[in-house]
């Protein structure tokens, strides 16, 4: 979990002065989700007290936290600087260190516990960590603070950008605040600080090889030998024994035979129960996940899992939700994945990585996630910046560390609709960041979305790298260069063409729909029988091409930027209305659709 930060250098005493934020209590020792390590104390809850920057005023507020989940004006949109609190009593009992861990803030943070400055991070929707120093102890009452600067930058992660009439962009809409959960970290000497437990299944009928990669890191102040033991459902597992130095840390490597293993797959998500364990003189550090043995590859190509084709239907969509904007809760996330899986869905998309808990959903479900970074439309002058490159390096990098374990994980992805006529610098960066990918997980594909352009010709030295290739597919609705989407009938010979362009690649349809906020005619755009009769259309189409690794639509409404009109004639700004779902998840009629295509498809074995 990298941090990088550039802190602030004072700070009003006020901030830290001023009466306490709320009763002060001792966190629960809980979490929300079932994988990480052992000894998380769970921050958060209501008791938290929050201000705008040039305020004086504090309010009191449940962390998560969208501080603009209600605000859709451009002002909103461009972001701010909002400041959290929280006073807590730290639990009783040893600790050789504390940490303090954050699972989602937008964008920059910056943190302070008692007054003193711990540290920061920059980038959105992937945990981070800081070493928690200062802990009061013995029932005295500890001040947490955190400024988080959401106002987004040209070389952010997405981009900060300008539509044509000088409204704020991005994509999506810029929530800013602490999105996710936080959590204070008890570590009693040895504390698992990287967790990598990979299978490799070679066949349907073959015997499995779990590999394990794991890093201990020593807080004590004295060398300790570890002793590192591991349990994959009922295998015991031995990972070794050795001397860490006083604040030093040391990787274990093991590699394990489950000879009948159990395969993970949308029609039977199995999952494995995984604990591991370092002990030594210095504390035990304990961690738990659940595992899934399967097989994700690309082949002549063709998608396969578990060695069998995959011709997958599913959906991409945004986390927001109508009360807590991006801050969104469970309940939430479990109705993101009871309606995709009750029109037949079994692949989910987003732009940035999925939280913890909407992972642990899609592996027990069996949902197939495209796991993407948000390098969305960066110009290519802007992703030529060594200081992006790196960013976005980091980015993959805590993605693939966070979520690797995780089975329903089957590519990652390193950017979206980037420059269609790529140039050196794409180019260079899809190289990169291909390789990087691959050396720290091997067992998944790399992939990237496109705007599916069959103009732009074959780019086959840009995706040599990349085993599977998204096309966003908007035949039919949008115009495209030179009109080239406008006639949807151009959609099967595209893909045709894209085919013959990329044989080796596994091409998956990453976006397709229409706008849709109103009844009226399938010939009217913008209404309910068009989204519905374009749905059909695409999806028909799909069918026909059983070399396609999938398909995704769009699953539900979300906030999308001020001024959006999504090419609908009488648009509801700023909403997206390209889901089959409304903001609500009530279903339009294209949800229908959806669900006969979704069904009737043979998405795995034929």
């Amino acid at each position: 979990m990298s941090v990088r930060f550039r802190p602030l250098a004072l700070v009003g005493l006020a901030l830290f002065a001023a009466g306490p934020a709320s009763a002060a209590t001792v966190p629960p020792e809980t979490a929300r989700y079932h994988d990480g390590p052992g000894g998380r104390y769970l921050l958060n809850g209501s008791d938290w007290q929050m201000r705008r920057d040039g305020s004086k005023r504090w309010s009191s507020v449940s962390v998560p936290n969208a501080w603009n989940a209600h605000d859709t004006s451009n002002k909103s949109m461009a972001g701010g600087v909002t400041w959290y609190r929280k006073d807590f009593v730290a639990p009783s009992g040893p600790a050789a260190a504390w940490l303090l861990h954050f699972d989602n803030v937008r964008y920059r943070a910056t943190v302070w516990l008692n007054g003193r400055l711990l540290g920061g991070h920059a980038g959105a929707y992937l945990p981070w960590e800081l070493r928690a120093r200062g802990v009061k102890r013995g029932g005295a009452v500890n001040r947490l603070l955190v400024r988080v600067d959401n106002r987004t930058r040209p070389k952010d992660l997405p981009p900060a950008r300008l539509t044509v009439e000088g409204a704020p962009n991005g994509g999506w809409w810029n929530y800013g605040g602490i999105l996710g959960d936080v959590y204070l970290r008890r570590v009693g000497g040895l504390d698992f600080s990287r967790v990598q437990v990979r299978p490799n299944l070679p066949c349907r009928t073959c015997a499995a090889t779990i590999r394990y990669r794991v890093t201990v890191h020593n807080y004590a102040t004295h060398a300790v030998r570890a002793n590192v033991t591991s349990r994959y459902g009922t295998k015991p597992v031995t990972l070794g024994a050795r001397s860490i130095g006083a604040g030093k840390e040391a990787t274990f490597v093991r590699a394990v035979t489950v000879a009948q293993p159990h395969p993970w797959s949308p029609a039977d998500p199995y999952l494995y129960d995984v604990s591991l364990s370092a002990i030594g003189a210095g504390g035990a550090g304990t961690y738990q996940l659940y595992s899934g043995i399967r097989s994700i590859t690309v082949k002549s190509g063709r998608l396969r899992l578990n060695g069998a084709p995959v011709h997958f239907r599913g959906f991409f969509m945004h986390e927001d939700d109508p009360a807590a904007g991006g801050a969104v809760p469970h309940e939430r996330e479990e109705l993101f994945v009871s309606l995709a899986k009750q029109v037949g869905a079994t692949a989910i998309r987003t732009h940035y990585p999925f939280s913890p808990y909407m992972h642990e959903l899609a592996d027990r479900n069996g949902l197939l996630i495209w796991s993407e970074i948000p390098v969305y439309q960066v110009p290519t002058k802007t992703l030529k910046d060594a200081g992006l490159q790196r960013l976005a390096a980091r980015m993959l990098t805590d993605n693939i560390v966070a979520n690797g374990n995780h089975p329903s994980v089957m590519t990652w992805s390193i950017a979206n609709e980037l420059h269609a006529r790529t140039t050196a610098v794409e180019e260079s960066y899809i190289r990169r960041q291909a390789a990087l990918a691959r050396k720290l997980d091997p067992t998944r594909p790399v992939s990237m979305a496109t705007q599916g352009y069959a103009s732009v010709g074959c780019r086959k030295s840009a995706y040599k790298p990349l085993q599977m290739l998204g096309l966003n597919s908007y035949f039919g609705w949008y115009q495209g260069p030179n009109g080239e989407l406008a006639d949807r009938d151009g959609l099967s010979p595209a893909l045709d063409y894209l085919h013959r362009c990329y044989p080796g690649k596994s091409l998956v349809v990453t976006e397709f729909g229409a706008e849709a906020n109103r009844a009226g005619p399938d010939d009217e755009r913008g209404t309910y029988g068009f989204q519905a009769d374009l749905n059909d259309f695409h999806l028909r189409v799909y069918a026909s091409k059983p070399w396609l690794g999938g398909a995704m639509g769009t699953l539900m409404t979300f906030k999308c930027r001020p001024g959006w009109n999504g090419g609908n004639p009488r648009p509801d700004a700023p909403y997206h209305e390209k889901g089959v779902f409304d903001y609500f998840g009530n279903p339009k009629p294209a949800a229908a659709v959806i669900s006969q295509w979704y069904h009737q498809t043979v998405q795995y074995g034929q």
